[in-house]
């Protein structure tokens, strides 16, 4: 099973590719929305759970959920906000476009395992 963390800080990127691999998850990584968006096409049937951050240069996180939940090909593949933005209306934004789950940073790598599998439908770890 693949995941795919899209996320500009390659910190963030590092924890999460620990996380999911101590979890029994293969993990690609794109450090853009749009690199995100590709990584996307070329693997759309390996892609079990996109984990998005919301602030990146470019496009920001929550106009690619609207993109991925735009596309027919995309739209089945669940997607986690994993972001520093904790604002009520933020939250309510990324869950009205479709996001399944929202995990705001700093996070605990329990907290996101827990999540991930959450966001599969697999329940807790």
């Amino acid at each position: 099973m693949k995941l795919l963390t899209i996320d500009d800080s390659r910190m963030i990127r590092r924890v999460i590719c620990d996380v999911a691999a101590t979890i029994g998850f293969e993990t690609i990584e794109a450090e853009s929305g749009g690199r995100g968006l590709q990584a996307m096409k070329a693997e759309t049937e390996a892609i079990e759970l996109v984990l998005l951050d919301w602030n990146m240069p470019g496009m920001n996180g929550l106009e690619v959920l609207k993109e991925i939940k735009a596309d027919q090909d995309l739209q089945h593949i669940p997607v986690m906000m994993v972001t520093t933005e904790g604002e009520r209306k933020n939250i309510v934004a990324a869950i009205q476009a479709g996001a399944v789950n929202y995990l705001t940073k700093p996070f605990t790598q329990e907290d996101l395992a827990t999540k991930i599998y959450e966001s599969l439908g697999m329940g807790g770890a």
